[in-house]
Parts: C-alpha cells; sequence; structure tokens
C-alpha cells in the first residue's frame, strides 16, 4: 500500500508488447530484410534487362515487381504481415494432407459437453469488464478476485479471445417483424427506424464482435460440466455476463472457429462483448 494515499500501487502494461522493434525509417528488421533483399535483386535484374532494353522500358517492367515487394514487406491482414501468410501457405502447399476420421465416441451432449473421445469439454463464455472506469479500490477487488479465481482452478483452461462478424440482416429482420406488432404507434415508429438502422448498417459496414471463451477439460463429463459452471459464478462475481454454453451454442462455437469468416447470427444465446 501506498503510505501517502492509501492507495494500491498500479502498473501499466502496454498493449503492443508483442510489436517488434522499429529498427530505421519506422520499419521494422522483417521489412527491412525484404526491401534489402527486393532492392538487390530488382538492381540485377534492371543491370540485365539496361543491356538489351532502352532503360525505360527496363524500368517500366520492374514497376510490378517493386509493387508485390512493397505491398509483401508494408502489407497486413489480421494483424500478421503478407511475408507471413505467404510462408504459411508456402508450408500448407508443401505438407502432405491427413484426412483423419473423428473418433466413434465424439459429440456434443444437450448440455453442452463435448466429448473427443479421449477427454471431455465444457465451455463457458464471458463479456469482458471495463476496469479503466473503476476506481483505485474497485480496480484492485477485480484483480484480486481474478486472481483467486485463478488459484481456484485445478486443471489447465484455454482462455480463447476472437472477433467474429455478425450478420445484422436477420436481427434487422426480427426488429421489422417485431415491430408489426406492436400497438403503439410511436414505438412502431422508432422499431422500424431501428430495424432499418441494422439493415443499413449490415449493408454498409462490415460489423464484428468480441467473445471471450473459457474451456475446461476433464475425463468425465460431469467434472467439465463443474469446473464451467465454476468459472461462471466466480468471474460473475466481477461483473462480467457469463454462461456455460449448452450444445446449441457450443455447435455454434465450433461452426466459427473452422469458418472465422461466415458471418455468424446474432440470435444465438451466448454472452458477447461489443
Amino acid at each position: 500500500m501506498n503510505a501517502s494515499t492509501d492507495e494500491p500501487y498500479r502498473a501499466r502494461i502496454p498493449a503492443d508488447i508483442d510489436t517488434p522493434d522499429k529498427i530505421a525509417y519506422g520499419l521494422t528488421a522483417r521489412q527491412l530484410a525484404v526491401l534489402a533483399v527486393a532492392a538487390v535483386l530488382g538492381y540485377g535484374l534492371y543491370t540485365a534487362l539496361i543491356r538489351v532494353l532502352p532503360a525505360p522500358v527496363a524500368a517500366g517492367i520492374l514497376l510490378l515487381p517493386a509493387g508485390l515487394a512493397l505491398a509483401l514487406a508494408l502489407g497486413r491482414r489480421d494483424g500478421l504481415g503478407l511475408d507471413s501468410w505467404l510462408w504459411a501457405g508456402l508450408r500448407y502447399l508443401r505438407h502432405p494432407k491427413l484426412r483423419v476420421a473423428p473418433p466413434a465416441t465424439g459429440g456434443i451432449s444437450d448440455d453442452g459437453v463435448i466429448d473427443t473421445g479421449t477427454h471431455t469439454i465444457a465451455l463457458v463464455a464471458g463479456t469482458t469488464v471495463n476496469i479503466g472506469l473503476r476506481t483505485a479500490d474497485e480496480q484492485a477487488a477485480l484483480i484480486g478476485g481474478y486472481g483467486r479465481w485463478l488459484n481456484s482452478l485445478s486443471a489447465p483452461v484455454q482462455i480463447v479471445v476472437s472477433t467474429r462478424r455478425v450478420d445484422l440482416s436477420s436481427q434487422a429482420q426480427r426488429v421489422g417483424d417485431n415491430a408489426a406488432a406492436i400497438t403503439a404507434p410511436g414505438l412502431a415508429a422508432l422499431a422500424r427506424d431501428y430495424a432499418a438502422f441494422l439493415a443499413e448498417l449490415a449493408e454498409d459496414r462490415d460489423p464484428l464482435w468480441r467473445t471471450i471463451t473459457v474451456a475446461h477439460t476433464a475425463t468425465q463429463p460431469a467434472d467439465a460440466l463443474r469446473r464451467a459452471e465454476h468459472t461462471a459464478g466466480a468471474l460473475a462475481t466481477l461483473g462480467a455476463e457469463t454462461v456455460v454454453l449448452d450444445g446449441g451454442a457450443a455447435l455454434a462455437v465450433l461452426t466459427c472457429a473452422v469458418d472465422p469468416y461466415t458471418p455468424a447470427g446474432t440470435g444465438w444465446p451466448r454472452a458477447v462483448t461489443p
């Protein structure tokens, strides 16, 4: 404790601790290496071309490779450089493809327990808690509660933070259908305006939502479900909205994990955070 203010010490942890260091000109070592290799190869190709072609023609031929090199060095998608995507694609093409049959005993029960054949998994979905708007005492209490939950774990857990595309068109359709049953003219007009807003947002933008999923594993389904319920209760005391996923919601989570670029519906019972 701080004797002068009676407030807990606070330490800020930067969110970009995994960001590569900038070496020169605002570029990372990876980007400089890609540009350096491209420059050496481009110069060698230009030297060879000007022996048989006019210099403007040789320079024009090099425009496309130079643009590709710049895109490879500076371009990013989903937080990864394009060279990482290219390398991953090459490794995927080089590795042999094996089709593994699912275990005969695998499946998802109605209560959401996933049977992999060797162990069972229960999933908990929850929202985040905005700790930055709390007082120092509240922040200390939240961190202490989160620490107590971590200390109470008797088996490993997996915490997955993911961003999904969300399909607002179906939500807009549901709001519009419900607006027809509203007897109050003012409320019905507001509902129709809201449905039109959602439809326009789904058409013009690419809405996303962030989901938090905690996976508990155990050899027995009852143990996995009990651990998931404990986590849901412990995190709920911190102010998060939590729910143990049932069979339908767990299937939706796995479906989005397999194909994350398919928009997910907004009607499935899952705690989410924008």
